[in-house]
C-alpha cells in the first residue's frame, strides 16, 4: 500500500478538537512538582536525567547499595522529555530488533536476546514488587506487511527467529485480519512474547516514588550547565546550584550533551503521534483486536499503533525529522501539517472508523545513533558515565542500559560490560552541512524504497557497506 501524502477533508476534520499535549501527562495522577537545586551538595552518584535511564539508574544504585547517597536532577520534569511522550511499547530486544541486531552483534546476539528477556522480565518484576499502576501487559507485537515486498520480508524474518530461538509466528492475511480487521494487511509476524504495553508516564511516576521511597534526593527544574574534573570528584553546575559527586551517570537521552564527543555520535530527530477519542463498541467490533497486541508496520517509514487503557488507539511514527545543526527545540513538538499525514495513513488504514476525532497529538525528539540501539562509554576517569543512542526503542533498554553504565562507572567486570555491543561505539554521524544532506537523501530513499518493492538504491546500499544501514 501507498499511503497518501494529501490530507482529505475528513482527515482534518479529525483534527478539529486536537490538544497539543501528550495523552499520557495530560493526568489528574501528575505529581507535584519536586523542588529545584538552591546550594550545595554532596553526593556519591549524580544521575542527570529523570526520564527512564535515569530513574532506573538511580533506583538500581540504591538496591544494589542502600547507603549510597544519590541524586536525581531534571532539568524540567519527571517524565516530561521522550519518557512521556512515546507509545509505551516495552521490547525485549536490546539491539533495535532481531534483524538488527543479527546484521550487527551476530556472534553475541544469543545472548543479547537472554539478557533482553531478563531485561523485560525484571521490568514485570519491579512494576510488582513497587506496586506501580501503569497498565503494564504482555500483549505482545505484531508487524504487518501493508505491501506486496513486506510479505516475504516477514517470511524471512520468522525463519531468522527460528535460527535464534526467538518463535515468531507468521500470519497469513486472513490470519492477520482476523486479530485485528484492516484491507491493508496482506500478512503479519507476531511475536507473543518479546513486547509488552504500558502507560510510560505512570510507569516513571512510579519509578519516581519508588526512588524517593529508596532515599534518592530528586531535584526537578534544575538543569545541568557543566561538569568539571576535580581528581577525586566531579563538581556538577546547576543554574541555582552545585554538586560534589563521586560519580556522575549522564542519562540525557535527546537532549544536548554535556559531553561535547557525544554531539557526533547522537542526532535529534522527531517523531509524531496522534490518539483518538475513546471508540464505540461497534467501532472496536468492527476491528477485532481482542489481543490488544501492539501494531507496526513492516516498511522502512512505519507507523506503530495500540490500544490504551481506556479504550483509544494511539497512532504515531512513519517520518522522523531532522532539522539543520541537530537543533532541538520545544517548538518543534507541534506540526499540524504532520498531524494531518498521520490522520489521513489513519483513515486509510481504518476506514471503518471514518468521523473519529483525535484527542491528542505532540512531538518528541528520538536519540539517534548510526547503529540505531545504545552505546556506551566513560569520561574523567571513568568517574562519568553515558547511555544514548536508543533510537525509539529504549521504554524496555533503558534498564538494561542503565544497569551497565552503573557497571562501568563502578568498575565491574560483568557479563554486560564484556560484550562487544558495549565496548564499541557507532559510526559518528558527519558535521553540517553533510550531516543534514545525508539525512535527507536517506530519508528520501527509505521511502523510495517502500514505493519500489522495497528495492534499495545505490546510497542505501551504500549505507548498508557501511554499517550504518537501516531496514524497520
Amino acid at each position: 500500500m501507498q499511503f497518501s501524502s494529501t490530507p482529505s477533508a475528513d482527515a482534518l476534520a479529525s483534527l478539529s478538537d486536537l490538544t497539543i499535549t501528550p495523552f499520557w501527562l495530560d493526568s489528574p495522577d501528575r505529581p507535584e512538582p519536586r523542588p529545584s537545586l538552591c546550594g550545595h551538595v554532596v553526593a556519591d552518584l549524580v544521575v542527570v536525567g529523570g526520564g527512564f535511564t535515569g530513574l532506573w539508574t538511580a533506583l538500581l544504585a540504591k538496591e544494589a547499595d542502600p547507603q549510597r547517597t544519590v541524586v536525581l536532577v531534571e532539568g524540567g520534569r519527571i517524565a516530561e522529555g521522550a519518557t512521556g511522550r512515546n507509545g509505551g511499547f516495552v521490547a525485549a530486544s536490546l539491539t533495535h530488533g532481531l534483524a538488527n541486531g543479527a546484521e550487527r552483534f551476530a556472534d553475541e546476539l544469543p545472548t543479547l536476546l537472554r539478557l533482553g528477556h531478563e531485561n523485560l522480565d525484571a521490568i514485570e518484576a519491579a512494576i510488582a514488587t513497587y506496586g506501580i499502576d501503569c497498565s503494564f501487559e504482555r500483549t505482545g507485537e505484531i508487524d504487518v506487511a501493508v505491501a506486496e515486498h513486506q510479505v516475504q520480508d516477514l517470511r524471512e524474518l520468522s525463519e531468522l527467529g527460528d535460527e535464534f530461538g526467538e518463535h515468531l509466528e507468521f500470519l497469513d492475511a486472513a490470519q492477520m485480519r482476523a486479530r485485528v480487521d484492516s484491507p491493508t494487511y496482506l500478512a503479519g509476524l507476531l511475536d507473543s512474547r518479546g513486547v509488552a504495553l504500558v502507560n510510560p508516564a505512570r510507569l516513571a511516576w512510579g519509578l519516581l516514588a519508588a526512588c524517593v521511597q529508596a532515599g534518592v534526593q530528586v531535584y526537578e527544574h534544575t538543569p545541568v550547565e557543566d561538569l568539571h574534573d576535580e581528581s577525586e570528584v566531579v563538581h556538577v553546575q546547576t543554574r541555582h546550584g552545585s554538586i560534589r559527586a563521586k560519580r556522575v551517570a549522564l542519562a540525557t537521552n535527546a537532549y544536548p550533551p554535556l559531553l561535547a564527543r557525544l554531539r557526533h555520535y547522537v542526532v535529534p530527530v522527531y517523531d509524531y503521534v496522534l490518539v483518538t477519542e475513546p471508540l464505540t463498541g461497534a467501532q472496536w467490533d468492527s476491528l477485532g483486536w481482542a489481543g490488544r497486541e501492539g501494531v507496526s508496520d513492516a516498511g522502512n517509514q512505519f507507523h506503530y499503533y495500540r490500544v490504551t487503557s481506556d479504550g483509544r488507539i494511539l497512532w504515531g511514527g512513519f517520518d522522523a525529522v531532522h532539522h539543520y545543526g541537530s537543533r532541538f527545540s520545544r517548538e518543534y513538538e507541534r506540526d499540524e501539517g504532520y498531524f494531518a499525514h498521520l490522520a489521513e495513513h489513519f483513515l486509510q488504514t481504518f476506514p471503518s472508523l471514518a468521523g473519529i476525532r483525535f484527542s491528542h497529538g505532540w512531538g518528541g525528539a528520538i536519540d539517534t545513533c548510526s547503529r540505531f540501539s545504545a552505546f556506551w562509554g566513560t569520561a574523567m576517569d571513568d568517574k562519568v558515565g553515558y547511555v544514548v543512542g536508543f533510537t525509539g526503542l529504549g521504554v524496555g533498554a533503558s534498564r538494561f542500559g542503565a544497569l551497565t553504565m552503573l557497571d562501568l562507572i563502578d568498575g565491574r567486570d560483568t557479563e554486560r560490560t564484556r560484550l562487544r555491543m558495549v565496548q564499541t561505539k557507532p559510526l559518528p554521524f558527519p558535521p553540517e552541512p553533510m550531516r543534514s544532506v545525508g539525512i535527507g537523501i536517506t530519508t528520501r530513499s527509505l521511502a523510495h524504497a517502500d514505493t519500489h518493492g522495497g528495492r534499495r538504491n545505490l546510497w542505501l546500499r551504500a549505507l548498508d557497506a557501511m554499517g550504518m544501514g537501516f531496514d524497520s
